[in-house]
């Protein structure tokens, strides 16, 4: 039986992994900031190291007797915009855990980077693997240090390192903790969604991204980034989507790009003011009113990623948030 270490495991994607890599029969270990409770994986059965990312000899002594390591664990925050800790974490972290794993022999290291380290595109250009990237215009250290730590990973395998390189869209489903990704359905759910904004994302099943990556542990090609998403949908068609299930009216003011813009800056100033991040900032303002699209097929066809429709997504989300009391 081959023995996964998976760093990030207590997230919405590491939830969902651990229990799939555990459902064909992997031995499971992950990897939990110190301090941090195992929560939703507390009844699950694996073996649980705690330390600190940035920490060597920690990482090194975790990753001891493992085959394959998975390493989903990063700083996602958009808030505060910048600041040196994402690169801490982000590339400094990776670099730990890719030492680790070189020190001990692993068969395969799977990195769990994000789609915006590809360029993006729109529906008659979608962005794909080949596409460069340009997402450091946004000025979110949490896009450029996941870049960073992409590129050195390449690096990496130019040397004989044996990763490969997934990169998940917008990922929905169950085991939202944060919530994360889930703060939208949550919003459309209790009526607060006055608008949309005229751009669009790549929307996926968390449980596709999860197969797709367990898949990885034997198929995929090594030094290899693969984009793992599904439907490219304005947020118009999302909203909607998420209304229908949840019983609730999606919101129909298509919101001027100048108006949805000049509220990211405000509420960015406000959430600087107060120490407290604001609901949206100026950079993802701009991002929302983009088309962040993507042709997802390579991971598709080289990966077996399944395609679950986003409708089904949303509704084993809205099932989790409701039976953990995140919606009335």
């Amino acid at each position: 039986m081959e023995k996964v270490f998976v760093t990030g495991a207590d997230g919405l994607l590491g939830n969902n992994l651990v229990r799939l890599l555990l459902k064909k029969k992997y031995s499971v270990k992950i990897f939990l900031q110190s301090g941090k409770p195992l929560g939703y994986l507390s009844d699950l059965p694996i073996e649980v190291s705690h330390g600190d990312i940035l920490n060597k000899g920690e990482i090194s002594r975790a990753v001891k007797g493992c085959d394959v390591v998975i390493h989903a664990a990063a700083l996602t925050n958009t808030w505060p915009t910048q600041g040196e800790i994402y690169y801490h974490v982000n590339v400094d972290g990776t670099r730990n855990v890719v030492e680790a794993a070189k020190e001990h022999g692993v068969k395969r290291f799977i990195h769990v980077g994000t789609s915006n380290s590809f360029g993006a595109g729109t529906t008659e250009d979608p962005g794909n693997e080949l596409k460069p990237f340009v997402a450091d215009k946004y000025k979110l250290d949490y896009i450029t240090s996941k870049y960073k730590a992409q590129e050195y990973l390449l690096e990496e395998v130019a040397k004989g390192f044996p990763a490969l390189i997934v990169n998940p869209t917008f990922m929905i489903g169950p085991y939202d903790v944060k919530p994360s990704s889930g703060k939208m359905i949550i919003s459309v759910a209790r009526g607060q969604v006055p608008g949309y904004s005229k751009g669009g994302r790549n929307f996926v099943y968390v449980n596709d991204v999860a197969a797709a990556i367990v898949n990885a542990i034997h198929k995929g090609r090594i030094g290899e980034g693969y984009v793992l998403g599904n439907a490219n949908l304005s947020y118009k068609e999302m909203f909607e989507k998420i209304a229908g299930i949840v019983g609730e009216k999606a919101p129909k003011l298509k919101m001027p790009p100048v108006l949805v813009n000049s509220y990211g800056r405000i509420s960015g100033w406000m959430g600087t003011l107060r120490g407290k991040e604001p609901v949206i900032n100026y950079p993802l303002a701009v991002i929302s009113n983009e088309q962040h699209f993507y042709d997802c097929s390579k991971a598709v066809n080289e990966l077996d990623m399944p395609q679950t429709p986003v409708e089904d997504a949303i509704r084993e989300a809205v099932k989790w948030f409701n039976k953990e009391g995140y919606l009335p």
